[in-house]
């Protein structure tokens, strides 16, 4: 019964009002150097580089789904899209900050499209689970899209809209992801450092990522 009920509260968004207060600053430090690109994790990026924040549940494996791709110039793991500043894992969890785990990825779109990349998001996790994100339960594990650019909103639009009916005849329900500038959404903030490349200093780690296996034809040329 305990379970259940902090279950039920988990998977309600946080009034901001209700929101915990945060801090004006990180509570740890950044590492500095993504631990299997050798990038760096907070730029700066060679020119050109764009970024798209994409959130698929535990940010664990999702962000090993990112950095394995070529065109990826870092990925890391933070929270975003909630109220509480600066927050810290632990608060995240409570779902009273109202942030979800999310990646910020960061890529040479000479090399990989952001077609590419969404494509990926929507085969790699079931975007039609709400809060929660198969036994991951939370507002922290919602699916989003954060864009920076218009085309990044227009593509994930597009391709949400493909992909919906695909699931639909797959025996899915409707697409719950959160699709929004990550302007309107508010800053990215940086996980902790054991955070940041976990697959790649635990190979043998918790994923949590599992795809619908409902694909699109990708287009010619992609």
């Amino acid at each position: 019964m305990n379970w259940l009920f902090g279950s039920a509260l988990k998977s309600t968004m946080v009034a901001p009002e209700r929101a915990l207060p945060g801090r004006d600053r990180y509570a740890y430090s950044i590492p500095s150097t993504h631990t299997v690109l050798g990038t760096p994790l907070q730029g700066p990026w060679p020119e050109g580089t764009e970024v798209i924040y994409l959130a698929m549940g535990c940010f664990w494996g999702a962000e090993r789904t990112f950095w394995q791709i070529p065109g990826v110039v870092t990925t890391a793991a933070g929270y975003q899209g909630g109220f509480t500043p600066y927050p810290t894992y632990e608060e995240t969890c409570t779902a009273l900050t109202g942030h979800t785990e999310i990646v910020l990825v960061a890529y040479d779109p000479a090399v990989v499209s952001a077609e590419e990349l969404l494509r990926t998001f929507w085969e790699s996790h079931d975007p039609t689970q709400g809060y929660r994100q198969g036994n991951d339960v939370g507002t922290q594990y919602r699916s989003a899209v954060y864009t920076t650019t218009p085309e990044q909103e227009r593509l994930a639009r597009t391709t949400r809209d493909e992909y919906q009916p695909r699931l639909t005849r797959s025996g899915f329900g409707e697409i719950t992801t959160e699709i929004r500038s990550a302007q309107d959404a508010g800053p990215f903030y940086y996980a902790e450092d054991y955070h940041q490349q976990y697959l790649d200093k635990n190979p043998n780690g918790y994923c949590g990522i599992g795809g619908t296996g409902v694909s699109c034809p990708r287009p010619t040329g992609a």
